[in-house]
């Protein structure tokens, strides 16, 4: 039982990501996004399955982990990305001033 509430708990924060993927995909800017949470969310995750294998608890869980990781993973290149745009973006408003 305790193997399902954390899979629900991963599932529901692992929802939100394909949003956010999608929104740093279309906006093509990192305002808004934050980089250091994003990178403690994958810390988090990091641990969370550290522990599994640690306490040798490696069930389909660990496939939720995974899942989450990756597309926290995504969307921090997404937002490495962006963050260069905004850069570019700025150079160039600079220039044409």
């Amino acid at each position: 039982m305790a193997h399902l509430f954390e899979t629900i708990m991963l599932v529901c924060f692992g929802v939100s990501w394909p949003f956010n993927i999608y929104k740093s995909l279309r906006s093509r800017t990192a305002k808004g996004k934050s980089l250091q949470f994003e990178i403690l969310v994958v810390i988090g995750y990091l641990f969370g399955l550290a522990g599994k294998f640690i306490a040798n608890d490696v069930t389909y869980v660990v496939a939720v982990y995974i899942l989450d990781l990756v597309m926290v993973s995504t969307d921090i290149v997404l937002t490495c990305r962006n963050m260069k745009l905004d850069r570019l973006a700025e150079k160039e408003r600079t220039l044409v001033l």
